[in-house]
């Protein structure tokens, strides 16, 4: 299911099927001066992958994010493919920290800030096994600390409904398509960008202002 924004115009309703193929002017990128040591790397997915790149790439100590496919049963999946919904991957990004500047804890905190994690197979408009949300661990710390805090998420009572997010163990990660890459900023005019994206990506800021790379 290719991401589509429903918006309300009077009493009509029109849903756009973007492409990823839209030229616009690329938004600012903020300089990282950032001196990074040994880095690491963490694999998350929940929702469309140009939103949560965005959300990543902007906090303190992430050198990169990267978007591509996880947790499916096929190899060198291309966007069409995982848009059959037959593949088993779902949008995902590669995370790359410095663990000295930001922990995995931090990273856990903004990943679940920054999506509705009740939401089942999908996020906002965005419906679909492709788009569902999911930790991929690589090892057993990394395992204990998403299942507490999603425990700690459950019993808190903040959300009314259970988290679906899925916690499973890192397989392989496949790079998507190099248009996917930085596509929020390179794309900004874009209405998904617009009306989904960069709303869901201001939100995660307002919530962790003290975490966000400073602008030069």
């Amino acid at each position: 299911m290719r991401k589509t924004f429903v918006a309300s115009l009077t009493l009509s309703v029109f849903i756009f099927i973007l492409s990823c193929s839209t030229t616009t002017k690329p938004t600012e990128k903020v300089v990282d001066t950032t001196v990074y040591g040994p880095t690491e790397k963490a694999y998350f997915a929940s929702g469309c992958f140009w939103c949560v790149e965005a959300i990543f790439e902007s906090l303190k100590g992430v050198k990169e994010a990267i978007s591509g496919y996880s947790g499916g049963h096929t190899k060198n999946p291309t966007y069409e493919d995982v848009n059959t919904e037959l593949t088993g991957h779902a949008e995902s990004v590669e995370v790359i920290y410095d663990p000295k500047i930001i922990s995995y804890e931090t990273l856990l905190k903004v990943y679940f800030a920054s999506q509705d994690p009740t939401q089942v197979k999908g996020q906002g408009p965005d419906k679909g096994d492709s788009y569902r949300s999911i930790i991929f661990y690589q090892n057993e710390t990394e395992k204990t600390l998403a299942e507490n805090y999603k425990k700690q998420l459950d019993a808190s009572g903040k959300y009314k409904k259970p988290i679906a997010v899925e916690i499973v163990p890192f397989k392989v990660f496949w790079k998507a398509e190099g248009y996917h890459q930085d596509y929020e900023r390179n794309h900004p005019e874009n209405p998904y960008v617009q009306n989904v994206s960069i709303p869901r990506i201001e939100r995660m800021k307002a919530q962790f202002p003290e975490l966000l790379k400073t602008k030069h």
